[in-house]
Formats: structure tokens, sequence, C-alpha cells
């Protein structure tokens, strides 16, 4: 199993113990990229124009997470 595959599978199954570069690990991966940095605020984009925000202050909350899910398409 890649590295990719399980941190999305801890995202699943541990979404509360996530931090910011493993999530920014992951988006990369699917193809996004970190527009903009404001403060604690970390912006990505795909190349379709999706546009996620995450508060990258310690451990993300579970909301960031499920919206990562969601839009890698693993939400299930």
């Amino acid at each position: 199993m890649s590295s990719i595959r399980k941190l999305v599978q801890k995202m699943k199954d541990q979404p509360h113990g996530i931090i910011q570069e493993e999530a920014d690990r992951v988006l990369r991966h699917y193809g996004y990229q970190c527009r903009r940095i404001e403060g604690s605020h970390r912006q990505y984009i795909n190349g379709k124009g999706d546009v996620i925000t995450i508060v990258a202050k310690g451990q993300l909350k579970k909301a960031y997470i499920a919206a990562i899910l969601e839009r890698i398409g693993e939400d299930n």
C-alpha cells in the first residue's frame, strides 16, 4: 500500500489526528497546489478551479478532513 493510500486511510480512521503536513501531501498528490497562505489559513486549488481552505493550527479539525476526503473522492 502506498504512503498516500495509508494517509487517506488514516484520514478515514482517525480524522482527529491529522496534521497539516499530512493533508498537504494528500492534496498535492491529488493535483492541488497551495496558492495562498494567510497566517494559519492555506488555500489549495486544483486544475479545475476547485478551491479548499484549511486552517493549519496543530491537528486539523474533522470538518477539514471530511472536506478533503470529499474533494478527492474518498468520502465513502
